[in-house]
């Protein structure tokens, strides 16, 4: 790898690094801003996230991509932010009721969701290592409930709104920030809908609670958009593997927040549960690595080859 490729890799791991961990660090944000409940948190945020990406567009001189978007790609936006909200909504309830563990769990469960939509929305195929995590996963589930006494319902919707969020952006033909700025236009209405409503009413936060939570709840837009395009950063400088070995780093935070400052309940059952899904992430970290590393060697060999013959035809 020359040095400007090593110099991208590494900016792109520290981007990843800092989205994961800003997004790990979500449970002890939320938590600030009581309070306020979980609807007016969320109707802040997609209206701040809005105005704040409105902006960046502005800047790059991609304003008018919105503009140009036909019904087929709006109704895919509109979907999208469906998830998103529900995702977000969720999350943030969990957060201030005081169930940070298990929206933790929502997110240690998300992968292997995803690689079970991608058999149902885009028939691929599912490998025994898949196989066998899913059926650990599902196990995981079974036991949890059983120590609950209810299925886990918040980390069961964190996963799959947010699994269903990716499918949606995997055939939306936008670049991620046109596709979150278009997503807050079609949800801002109803939020500020909800915050004059709260207004009206009486019963909002935004005033009356003194400017330090007032900004905090502006600036769920900035701790929003921050990790997204960190993201996005990272998937254009480093590889799918790479950023999917550092994606434990969000629930693993969100994990040791609400066990070890929060001091939310972990019997052992529940650590059973948990150690269920880590070793099913194991397994299919494991096969997903080995095949990346597969298809790397193939591709490095299909250029050997190419090289090969280029080199035989000049001669």
């Amino acid at each position: 790898m020359s040095v400007v490729g090593r110099g991208t890799n590494n900016v792109g791991v520290l981007c990843g690094i800092g989205a994961y961990l800003t997004w790990g660090l979500f449970p002890a944000f939320f938590g600030l801003l009581a309070p306020a409940g979980a609807v007016e948190i969320l109707a802040h945020r997609v209206l701040w996230t809005l105005l704040l990406m409105l902006s960046l567009l502005a800047v790059m001189g991609k304003l008018g991509t919105l503009r140009g978007l036909d019904r087929r790609t709006w109704a895919l936006v509109a979907a999208a932010s469906a998830a998103i909200a529900v995702n977000w909504g969720t999350y943030i309830y969990g957060v201030t009721s005081g169930r940070v563990v298990e929206t933790a769990l929502g997110y240690f469960v998300n992968p292997l969701v995803s690689v079970l939509f991608a058999v149902l929305f885009f028939r691929e195929r599912l490998h025994r290592a898949q196989i066998a995590a899913l059926l650990l996963a599902a196990t995981a589930v079974v036991v949890i409930t059983v120590d609950y006494g209810r299925p886990p319902v918040i980390a069961l919707t964190l996963a799959l709104s947010f699994a269903l969020y990716g499918v949606i952006k995997k055939i939306v033909p936008l670049d991620p920030r046109t596709s979150l700025t278009g997503e807050g236009v079609v949800a801002v209405p109803f939020a500020v809908g909800y915050l004059l409503f709260l207004a009206a009413t009486g019963t909002g936060t935004f005033v009356g609670h003194g400017p330090g939570h007032a900004l905090l709840l502006v600036s769920a837009g900035l701790v929003t958009a921050v990790p997204l395009l960190l993201f996005g950063a990272a998937a254009q400088r480093v590889p799918l593997a790479t950023l999917g070995m550092l994606q434990y780093l969000t629930p693993s935070l969100q994990m040791a927040w609400g066990v070890l400052v929060l001091h939310e309940a972990m019997p052992a059952s529940r650590w059973i549960g948990f150690s269920l899904i880590w070793v099913a992430l194991v397994v299919y970290s494991t096969e997903a690595l080995i095949r990346a590393r597969r298809a790397g060697r193939s591709a490095v060999a299909a250029g050997d080859e190419v090289d090969e013959n280029a080199g035989s035809q000049r001669s």
